[in-house]
């Protein structure tokens, strides 16, 4: 059952508006169905605007932030609650730990860092808590191409391949996230080979 949903998305705004309204809904739905909204507590890009959306329908926003990134002065100062953690790595665990699901919308390296290693812990089984894309724009479209290609070069079973749920609009992501429930599979395709 989905109660918590973790958040990744970029500390910029990006070029396009779309990423904002994107945010912005994805931040009110998440409030209007009565979930919690983890994410890193960082008061800048589409980060902001995921909890300023969620908080101002009325939701709960738990964020997570090392001391050295509060210290910079880009903590959220009006979240639910903020978690002050010593590093990134605690603050990656903290935030699987409590999300019973996995949201992206568009962002940088460390989006992309934070999402496929909750994609990862899915695939190998540390968890079983499903992983979605907010690909607004097309933004992700080379990077779920690149998925595709691992698929098909062997690189990943395509129910792994699978695990990664796209749409441009974040509340179908956030419906298929609702119901999902990722398999438990062997990672590796030729265990002769380990």
């Amino acid at each position: 059952m989905l109660r918590t949903l973790c958040v990744f998305c970029g500390s910029s705004y990006g070029a396009r508006e779309d990423y904002r309204t994107a945010a912005a809904k994805l931040g009110t739905v998440v409030a209007t169905r009565g979930l919690r909204l983890v994410y890193g507590g960082a008061n800048v890009g589409l980060m902001r605007t995921v909890a300023d959306a969620c908080l101002a329908s009325g939701g709960e926003v738990t964020g997570v932030m090392p001391q050295t990134l509060i210290d910079k002065e880009l903590a959220h100062p009006r979240l639910t609650e903020l978690v002050v953690v010593s590093s990134m790595h605690e603050r990656k665990a903290r935030m699987a730990d409590w999300a019973d699901a996995f949201i992206a919308l568009p962002g940088g390296f460390g989006t992309f860092e934070e999402f496929f290693e909750a994609t990862t812990w899915t695939q190998l089984g540390l968890q079983r808590k499903a992983c979605g894309l907010v690909n607004v724009a097309g933004y992700y479209d080379p990077l779920i191409q690149q998925v595709e290609r691992a698929v098909q070069e062997g690189f990943l079973r395509p129910e792994h391949g699978a695990l990664l749920i796209t749409d441009p609009d974040p509340v179908i992501v956030l419906d298929w996230l609702s119901e999902a429930v990722p398999p438990l599979l062997p990672k590796w395709i030729d265990r002769s080979e380990r």
